[in-house]
């Protein structure tokens, strides 16, 4: 793709937005614009917002959205909701399945050049009894697939609907995404739970990513001649208790040490539900989240690594450099400190 191509990036102020703008501007592009809505917090782009053409939509104004299109060559789609609280499903369901329609619609009817469509390994579906996570799982209606689940698998089925209408996209599944970026929410929270002393661990496992290695893997996607394909991004498969312990050896905090047991289980996000309604805030853990929490999955990334000749980051590295930020922002008022973007 050329240094000079029009881009578009939905969700740019968000957390992988943000580093999928600063990893673009890296490698050389010149012509970036992005949609934030006129709330948006600038706090992860604080740096780089000059330098980045901002059009002030969303993606459930579908006028503002066509009028964002304009010319464009690449679309990356990263705006979403990701939540397991209860109280944002009809909100989550509206952004990550309505807004992806709408983008979809607005990409076809302005003939986007391509389309890089940010999904979820939560969206390919768990299966009971079934621990390795491949591409072409087909979804299940397990009770393992949460809220967000579904609805990012209901979103990845509008992304196929525009690629049988016509629509040059690739979708990429990304794992847990870790890195620096609003330590009180999203994955980047654990940091700040461990840090405060997390108690208890979760005995399944999961998948983990570096924010930087799904943003470069997305502009490879975007430069390749893939279409039509979708690909799991996961650095690693680790063990809930070996990723709170490797947090809080980079933190140097005591490790979580007590295994959430199954009375610990149904106490554990009721008490969260609880303290949530009373004092505010997002809950660390859920009903939905503590049930998948329990199982152990592996997310496998080699088709990602052999088609695009991908070396993922070390899970450690990608701990330890988020840590050695999250503890910078606690000595400087929550400043945020990006973690550095490669050439």
């Amino acid at each position: 793709m050329k240094r000079d191509a029009t881009i578009l990036v939905t969700g740019g102020t968000g957390f992988l937005g943000s580093y999928l703008l600063r990893q673009l501007l890296a490698s050389g592009y010149t012509n970036i614009r992005a949609t934030r809505r006129v709330d948006s917090r600038m706090d992860l782009v604080a740096d780089i917002r000059d330098r980045i053409e901002w059009v002030d939509t969303d993606v459930l104004d579908v006028v503002g959205l066509y009028d964002a299109m304009s010319s464009v060559d690449a679309l990356y789609h990263c705006a979403a909701v990701v939540s397991f609280d209860p109280r944002d499903k009809r909100r989550m369901y509206r952004v990550n399945v309505e807004g992806t329609a709408h983008v979809v619609n607005a990409a076809l009817e302005a003939g986007v050049g391509k389309m890089v469509f940010v999904s979820s390994i939560a969206a390919i579906g768990r299966v009971k009894g079934r621990e390795k996570v491949t591409e072409d799982l087909k979804w299940d209606g397990s009770k393992l697939n949460s809220a967000y689940a579904r609805s990012k698998y209901l979103a990845e089925k509008e992304v196929w609907r525009g690629i049988g209408e016509g629509l040059n996209a690739v979708i990429i599944n990304p794992a847990v995404i870790l890195g620096s970026g609003r330590w009180q929410e999203g994955p980047a929270k654990l940091f700040l739970e461990v840090y405060r002393g997390l108690r208890f661990y979760p005995v399944g496992s999961t998948g983990f990513v570096d924010v930087r290695d799904v943003a470069d893997l997305m502009i490879r996607m975007m430069a390749s001649d893939v279409s039509g394909r979708r690909f799991i991004a996961n650095g690693a498969n680790v063990t809930y208790r070996q990723a709170f312990a490797d947090i809080a050896a980079a933190l140097g905090v005591s490790p979580p040490a007590v295994p959430f047991v199954a009375p610990l289980r149904a106490l554990a996000w009721r008490v969260e539900w609880l303290r949530t309604r009373l004092f505010g805030g997002t809950p660390l853990i859920t009903r939905e989240t503590m049930r998948t929490s329990m199982h152990r999955f592996y997310y496998d990334n080699t088709l990602s690594r052999e088609v695009f000749q991908f070396r993922y980051r070390p899970f450690e590295e990608t701990v330890r450099e988020t840590a050695e930020k999250f503890l910078l922002s606690q000595a400087d008022d929550f400043r945020h400190y990006p973690l550095e973007i490669g050439s």
